[in-house]
């Protein structure tokens, strides 16, 4: 952490006494547990320009729902960035990832259970109303269509000139919007007492495609049992294998 960083923190939370870096790290920002005189946050830091947009993107989301408590999602704390790096202050939530408790889990009626809560939860998601803050007419896939152009143009993507053309001649017919996570795997859900009962990593959370999540949340599994383990708790709607390829191998590679 820079000089500057650490007056940041410690102008709006007071004095810092211990900073850990996390064993459980994104792809895309390094996170911090940090103690002050004022309580433990979590800091989470980017430095590269599309994860800094994505970070500026996340503090939005969590500032927006502030005031709510149907998502559990972390308490936003503050935003600050400088030329080279962007930081966002959030509630430090106990919990492991999803990801890393069914590794840790020590049996397959734990591991299947933590699957259906996984599917529980994304259904819990989809059918609360979406919040006034993140209500929005516009078209979710069309507009994640021209961020997919945007990426590609900046050579920011994985995903190629023929896979877009391809999702947009191929375009899914709308569904209803509903209130989305945007990145709904289980890198991305924390596990507390048991239970998948935490969103993370919210920067795509908004009114969206609820296929884009469910499609990317069975993308986790190999095992076809765990996908049916799912879909005990994801009752809502069973993505066709065609909407499934849609999102999961041809959208998300561009994000």
């Amino acid at each position: 952490m820079t000089e500057k960083e650490r007056d940041s923190i410690e102008k709006i939370f007071g004095q810092i006494y211990e900073i850990n870096k996390l064993s459980e790290q994104g792809c895309t920002s390094e996170v911090r547990k940090i103690l002050t005189e004022s309580g433990t946050y979590l800091l989470k830091s980017s430095f590269y320009s599309r994860y800094r947009e994505w970070l500026r993107m996340e503090a939005l989301v969590l500032e927006k729902l502030t005031n709510q408590h149907a998502i559990p999602v972390p308490r936003y704390f503050g935003f600050f960035e400088d030329e080279k790096s962007s930081h966002l202050v959030m509630s430090f939530e106990k919990g492991t990832t999803l990801t890393t408790a069914l590794k840790n889990a020590k049996s397959q009626i734990e591991k299947l259970n933590l699957i259906r809560s996984f599917g529980e939860f994304l259904n819990r998601l989809h059918e609360t109303n979406i919040p006034e803050s993140l209500y929005r007419e516009n078209d979710w896939l069309e507009e994640q269509l021209i961020r997919a152009e945007k990426y590609l143009h900046e050579g920011q993507t994985e995903g190629t000139h023929q896979l877009l053309e391809q999702l947009q001649s191929t375009k899914l017919h709308p569904v209803s919007q509903t209130i989305i996570h945007g990145d709904c795997t289980t890198d991305n859900v924390l596990v507390i007492d048991g239970k998948v009962s935490f969103f993370i990593d919210v920067s795509g959370m908004t009114a969206g495609d609820p296929r884009y999540d469910e499609s990317l949340a069975i993308g986790c599994f190999d095992d076809e049992s765990h996908i049916k383990m799912f879909y005990q708790g994801y009752r809502r709607y069973q993505v066709s294998k065609e909407e499934s390829q849609y999102f999961n191998e041809g959208l998300y590679e561009f994000f």
